[in-house]
């Protein structure tokens, strides 16, 4: 019984919080500078770096 009103709590404060922040979200977007040219190779070599990690670690542990 005491679960059910805790899950109940915590869908209020999380439909709360998208409710206060979705303005805000809406405002970034449409205000935050397009990406050029080399933006997508700068984020995809970090991304390519965590992936290599992890695939060293995985076959670190076999």
């Amino acid at each position: 019984m005491d679960s059910m009103w805790i899950k109940i709590g915590s869908a209020v404060l999380l439909g709360a919080m998208l409710i206060y922040i979705w303005p805000r979200a809406k405002y970034m977007l449409k205000e935050s500078p397009k990406a050029g040219k080399g933006d997508w190779g700068s984020v995809l070599l970090p991304i390519a770096m965590v992936v290599l990690f992890v695939l060293l670690l995985i076959s670190m542990v076999r």
